[in-house]
């Protein structure tokens, strides 16, 4: 009976090792949430936001996964911080409470209910975003995914490209409609080393 149980662990223990989920803490430096919106509809401006952190983990046997960024709203920047005689600068009127409202809520936070696989990589993300207070679901479709050691570190990474699309309005966010576009086209490139 010894053996026989000895037996049976030394071949469940490879299987759950293969089967377990891998955890990852992003990269700061290397993951940055970026969107596009219309201005008046002649041209599309675009900002990005630089203080990003968060996790994921990622089961290719169970094709099972997870995501969770949490981003400082008031590290927005679309290029203009320069008030340049005028009474404030676009990337202030952002921060201030007729968009981003980074006084009363400095962050804004992504968190997956399920992802879909396509073959062995996450193909669908679907999950929910918590903006200035509202929390509303938003499906994301990444791109380009993959992992391997980082050339210079050699440490254990994976990455990608994800995006999607929600109405800024539907988070309360009213200002400027409809000369300021009310679609926000959102993407997300992420980063992370293997804790």
């Amino acid at each position: 009976m010894y053996r026989l149980t000895v037996a049976l662990l030394a071949v469940a223990l490879p299987l759950s090792a293969v089967a377990a989920p891998e955890n990852y803490t992003i990269d700061p430096f290397h993951s940055y949430p970026n969107f596009e919106v219309s201005h008046l509809g002649m041209s599309n401006m675009r900002g990005q936001f630089t203080k990003t952190t968060g996790k994921f983990s990622i089961d290719r046997a169970a094709k099972t996964g997870t995501l969770e960024i949490t981003v400082q709203t008031a590290s927005i920047t679309t290029g203009d911080g320069d008030k340049a005689g005028r009474p404030r600068s676009r990337d202030e009127h952002l921060r201030s409470p007729d968009f981003f409202n980074v006084a009363e809520f400095p962050t804004m936070t992504y968190k997956t209910t399920s992802v879909k696989f396509n073959g062995d990589n996450p193909g669908t993300i679907e999950g929910n975003l918590t903006l200035l207070g509202a929390t509303k679901p938003l499906t994301l479709h990444v791109e380009n995914w993959k992992c391997g050691p980082n050339p210079a570190s050699k440490k254990e990474m994976c990455g990608g490209n994800a995006g999607g699309s929600f109405k800024r309005s539907d988070f309360g966010m009213k200002y400027g409609v409809p000369n300021v576009g009310d679609e926000i086209k959102l993407w997300i490139e992420i980063e992370g080393y293997k804790d």
